[in-house]
């Protein structure tokens, strides 16, 4: 497993844009593919995005493809998550989590953040 901390969050309009962060203190962030998952208040927690060790390949959910771009430094250990264009229904607690499998399924990834709060009002 791997420690993974995010930051970022916070409150924003309709429309707006916040830019997630989460770091990987250590050597092996470079063997795991890192996702995004997101879970709102009474609902099931859902895949955001992935993205392969390298990078090189990425996936979003049909929600948030155009608006969502994911993204990581391997030299800096962290994976990012821009949003843009927020919609009242992107609001939920985001979670990063690092994979052995480039997967969408959230049962495939065994390390999480603690999650982070992103609000949108309309």
């Amino acid at each position: 497993q791997v420690q993974l901390v995010e930051s970022g969050g916070g409150s924003v309009q309709a429309g707006g844009s916040l830019r997630l962060s989460c770091a990987a203190p250590g050597r092996t962030f470079g063997n795991y593919a890192m996702g995004w998952f997101r879970q709102a208040p009474g609902k099931e927690r859902e895949f955001v995005a992935v993205i392969s060790r390298t990078g090189g390949l990425t996936y979003y959910a049909d929600s948030v493809k155009g608006r969502f771009t994911i993204s990581r430094d391997n030299a800096k250990n962290t994976v990012y998550l821009q949003m843009n264009s927020l919609k009242p229904e992107d609001a939920a607690v985001y979670y990063c989590a690092a994979g052995r499998e480039y997967s969408r399924d959230y049962a495939r990834y065994d390390s999480w953040g603690q999650g982070t709060q992103v609000t949108v009002s309309s």
